[in-house]
């Protein structure tokens, strides 16, 4: 889906443990250049390649991957997508999630753990069927590291939002030209309204709650999130009620 020009948001189907979604890669492009933010689980190079043959984008324009955050379902194709650029491409992401994008952690929603906490709210004859489902780690190296309001000189600008809770470095990327908001997991969203971080993937929503309140001194015109898909009702209106909501204990 185009969203404006030279922005497109992915769809992306995903099946992790046996619940399936859709999620939401961002493609920024032009003519001659390329930048994926996100890559969807392991095995999505396929739906990755036809969305962007779909958009007139062939992958060697892709110069750059940004990653959001550590999650699975946010790096999972990172070294198909770039064995299959065929030329050496960026990937940048924030130093306190690049350990584990690295592969020198154990992502923190991939440890026995938390696979416990998440299986154990399945019903019991699902269990063993999605244990198995469970996806291996991945990693790539990180070639640029980002913080905290740098802009990227990607299609008139691209600003670092760091807006950790989700992960703790998580980031979201705000476009300046067109005042897009991608906010990766920061946010989720159903039918256009936005809902905030989910608290069940979340580990530190104290932090998460405060990264949303970010959101506020930017002027917003959409939101791309990558659970739910585009927002563009009211955006800034959203985001000052949504934090006003959850200050006042409401949600």
């Amino acid at each position: 889906m185009k969203i404006v020009n030279g922005i497109s948001m992915l769809d992306l189907e995903m099946n992790m443990a046996g619940n399936k979604q859709v999620i939401h890669p961002t493609l920024l492009h032009d003519e001659q250049h390329a930048v994926l933010v996100d890559v969807g689980m392991p095995g999505s190079l396929d739906e990755i390649k036809a969305f962007m043959e779909k958009a007139g984008v062939p992958l060697d324009h892709l110069d750059a991957v940004i990653l959001t955050h550590q999650d699975i379902d946010h790096i999972g194709s990172i070294q198909e997508v770039i064995k299959a650029a065929g030329k050496s491409i960026d990937v940048y992401a924030h130093a306190e999630d690049q350990p584990y994008i690295e592969g020198d952690k154990v992502p923190i929603k991939m440890t026995p753990e938390w696979n416990t906490q998440m299986l154990s709210r399945l019903p019991k004859e699902m269990r063993e069927q999605a244990e198995a489902m469970l996806p291996a780690p991945t990693s790539a190296k990180v070639t640029k590291v980002v913080s905290d309001g740098d802009v990227l000189p990607f299609f008139g600008g691209v600003q670092v939002i760091f807006s950790p809770g989700h992960t703790p470095g998580h980031i979201s990327l705000y476009h300046q030209s067109s005042k897009t908001l991608i906010a990766g997991d920061a946010t989720v969203s159903i039918e256009g309204e936005l809902l905030g971080p989910k608290p069940t993937a979340t580990p530190d929503m104290p932090l998460a709650l405060k990264s949303l309140k970010k959101f506020t001194g930017f002027d917003i015109v959409r939101v791309i999130c990558y659970h739910g898909g585009l927002v563009e009702n009211d955006v800034n209106e959203q985001f000052k009620n949504l934090c006003h909501s959850f200050i006042s204990g409401k949600s």
